[in-house]
């Protein structure tokens, strides 16, 4: 059985999107946070194949595939997203949380449910409970790894 139209289309909107959306952000800050994003996004794809391997979710088109299923959402929105909240929170560690919950909010409990809907990927062994906190814990590794980026140009600065 070979991936549905709907699915490639699915794909190709998910990566196109956010990365056009980065038109609009600047160089300065896509410079600045872009590292700490791939970073990040790096983890979550060691995470996606794990959560892949012990069957958290599913996806509806046969055969499954980690390039054609979970890759599209970690080299699409991740990276992008994780930028755009940098740009508008960062040095502000509430407001970082609360607008990376806030989107994984609305991933988990909005997202999750029309993608199980229009037939992409439904949830088997996590609840979206669970799924939420599966995504949101990154976003103080994030926040840590970018602080971490900081303090080292700071640093190379003052010599």
């Amino acid at each position: 059985m070979k991936t549905s139209r709907r699915h490639i289309l699915f794909n190709l909107i998910i990566i196109l999107v956010p990365w056009l959306s980065l038109l609009f952000i600047g160089k300065r800050h896509f410079k600045r946070f872009f590292a700490s994003s791939f970073i990040i996004a790096t983890l979550e794809m060691i995470s996606h194949i794990y959560g892949h391997m012990r069957g958290w979710w599913e996806f509806y088109d046969k055969p499954r595939s980690f390039i054609k299923d979970e890759l599209p959402f970690d080299i699409g929105p991740y990276i992008p997203i994780a930028v755009w909240i940098h740009k508008f929170s960062y040095g502000n560690f509430k407001k970082f949380v609360l607008l990376n919950a806030l989107a994984n909010a609305a991933f988990s409990f909005l997202f999750m449910p029309f993608l199980k809907k229009i037939k992409i990927i439904k949830l088997k062994r996590l609840n979206y409970v669970q799924f939420f906190f599966y995504i949101h814990y990154k976003a103080y590794l994030l926040y840590g790894v970018q602080h971490l980026i900081e303090k080292n140009r700071n640093n190379r600065n003052t010599y």
